[in-house]
């Protein structure tokens, strides 16, 4: 007791000769532990995503690795690496002008980093597209030869337009009848049935064509013919015109007129015929696995895009500062550095992962 009493003496006494109080805690500012307990989050989120995209990929016999079939650009990819790398070396620069008081240096490097961070998403807007032209998408994917079959028998049928025509030309119908109900003029409503009923009798030969090929599609009589005539690689997506350029035309095909033409030869005759109408329609190549892959690369690239945004976010407010940007702002920029570095090293994870591998 008479210890314990001692000891609060003499802190008493330290106390009132000037000697600061004892801190407690980590020496570093509030702010800079916060990154990185926030940083400790991220990396147990997208540990998550890596880990389960390994688990899948070990898993799945026949995971589509085949850059023209998923249409995985590395050369995009690697590009990528070296800008967000690039980046990450401005931010270390823009964080040693603020150490050395020279804040016009420091907003040129955010400046490079921001836009570099441009060039990224730039880049991987543009591989975004290609899997959208492509239809690389989630869901989208057809997975067997008869997946194939109906996916493009199902935009056959919606390239001719004939079912939102015809639900038109219904609807007017109803229209007449309402009127003539009621007693009143119907001339002008007629007028609009007539030219609806044109339109619906220019486009009906045409969808008798696509059901034609609908039938042989749920009588199993027809094949897709990508993977028997143009090899098992056959990228997915492409047009029936790029994939039977070698071929002769439909019509002097014996075979097709007994009915045995496929589903590629029969899309290259319509959108010969009608390539106004079909010339958007692609025959895909089934890929085994390929919606569980389009999920994990959306959802990984999605997700790391998503932070880069964030990480642009903070140097915009950064740069916002104009001249105003001082000393106060060091752990600010500190703070954005340390996040930035976590998105670049995010990203060299996964491009090994998704564009090598």
């Amino acid at each position: 007791m008479e210890t314990v009493q001692n000891g609060l003496e003499e802190e008493l006494m330290s106390h009132q000769s000037g000697h600061p109080p004892l801190k407690m805690g980590i020496d570093i500012p509030n702010g800079k532990l916060g990154m990185w307990l926030f940083l400790g989050t991220e990396i147990m989120f997208f540990t998550a995503f890596i880990g389960s995209y390994i688990v899948l990929r070990i898993g799945s016999q026949g995971w589509p690795e085949d850059a023209s079939v998923t249409h995985i650009r590395i050369w995009a990819g690697g590009t990528n690496t070296f800008v967000l790398i690039c980046s990450s070396v401005a931010v270390v620069f823009a964080l040693e002008g603020m150490r050395s008081k020279d804040f016009q240096l420091a907003r040129k490097w955010l400046f490079v980093t921001l836009m570099l961070s441009f060039v990224f998403l730039g880049i991987k807007s543009y591989e975004y597209y290609g899997k959208f032209d492509h239809n690389i998408l989630p869901g989208r994917i057809p997975e067997t030869e008869s997946q194939a079959l109906a996916f493009t028998a199902r935009d056959l049928r919606a390239a001719t337009g004939i079912v939102p025509q015809t639900e038109k030309l219904k609807r007017l119908e109803t229209q007449m009848a309402e009127l003539q109900k009621k007693g009143r003029s119907t001339e002008a409503v007629q007028k609009r049935i007539d030219a609806q009923q044109k339109v619906v009798d220019e486009i009906t030969p045409i969808a008798n064509k696509v059901v034609a090929i609908n039938d042989r599609v749920k009588a199993g009589t027809i094949e897709l013919g990508l993977a028997a005539e143009h090899g098992e690689d056959a990228p997915q997506g492409h047009s029936a015109a790029e994939t039977s350029t070698t071929e002769k035309p439909a019509a002097e095909h014996p075979a097709e007129e007994a009915g045995q033409s496929t589903m590629v030869t029969e899309v290259a005759r319509l959108q010969k015929e009608n390539p106004d109408v079909f010339g958007s329609v692609q025959v895909p190549h089934p890929i085994q696995y390929g919606n569980l892959f389009a999920s994990c690369y959306f959802i990984m690239t999605g997700f790391h895009a998503i932070h880069v945004l964030v990480g642009m976010f903070m140097f915009v407010l950064l740069l916002s500062y104009g001249s105003k940007l001082s000393s106060q702002h060091e752990v600010f920029v500190e703070n954005a550095g340390l996040y930035w570095h976590f998105v670049d090293l995010v990203w060299i994870f996964l491009f090994p992962l998704l564009y090598i591998i």
